[in-house]
């Protein structure tokens, strides 16, 4: 599918892709600036390329994510219809966020790294990375926090992506104040 593609499918009056397919799409773009910023830095930062390696797998999961969230959606949207087991439906349409909002912390958290130790040209790249990871994380937590509530699910799932917020928040914060390490 093209990017005007999905950008057509999630403009249209549809109940998917939705807020968990545009997290997760935000959170492969952050990683493959992080990939992208990260070959350019070789010379520069230490673990580089294995920094640029983890980043393609984690834009690849992330990507991944994003029909995964269509695919429990769905699972929602069918339990509701027919009577179905819509608390464990809804559960499987949490954890697909839940590991998006992590992918995001991760991807923050690297994204930090190459934007201060990576090559200057680079540095624009890198924080937007950052940038948008944090907006994946904290996006896709917020949907943990709606299925938590509506499907009365464990608790421990919202405070898992709150954590994932507050690393990838850091992680911008500290690079945009200039002390990222």
């Amino acid at each position: 599918m093209t990017l005007d593609d999905f950008l057509a499918q999630l403009a249209a009056r549809t109940p998917t892709p939705g807020g968990g397919g545009a997290a997760a799409v935000t959170g492969a773009m952050a990683a493959g600036l992080v990939g992208m910023a990260a070959r350019f830095s070789v010379a520069r930062l230490p673990g580089a390329l294995e920094l640029a390696e983890q980043a393609d797998q984690l834009r690849h999961r992330a990507a991944g994510l994003a029909e995964a969230d269509a695919a429990a959606y769905t699972t929602v949207l069918d339990a509701r219809r027919q009577d179905g087991d819509l608390r464990k439906a809804l559960y499987d349409a949490t954890v697909v966020p839940l590991e998006i909002a992590e992918i995001g912390a991760r991807v923050a958290q690297m994204a930090a790294r190459v934007a201060v130790a990576g090559h200057p040209n680079l540095r624009g790249d890198a924080v937007t990375a950052v940038l948008l990871a944090a907006a994946s994380a904290r996006s896709a937590a917020c949907l943990v926090d709606i299925n938590v509530t509506w499907g009365e699910l464990e608790p421990g799932l919202s405070r898992r992506a709150t954590q994932a917020v507050a690393e990838a928040a850091d992680a911008a914060e500290r690079v945009i104040s200039g002390t990222a390490s």
